[in-house]
């Protein structure tokens, strides 16, 4: 499982940097990118989210997180 940021939709406000109890999220350009190597799926920034721009994965096929 993974979580990926739709960078389409991210507005950069920062919730979801804010409530990571990881610390695993960062904006970079302006959005938001995940640091999956430090991220554990524990969902808190996608239910932050109010722009709906970060939900699960099932695979690594798309560059949303890049």
């Amino acid at each position: 499982m993974l979580i990926k940021v739709n960078r389409q939709l991210c507005c950069g406000c920062e919730e979801c940097v804010a409530v990571c109890p990881m610390g695993a999220i960062a904006l970079h350009e302006g959005r938001a990118q995940i640091d999956m190597q430090q991220c554990v799926c524990c969902g808190a920034c996608i239910r932050e989210c109010s722009m709906e721009a970060i939900a699960i994965a099932e695979n690594d096929n798309t560059e949303d997180n890049e």
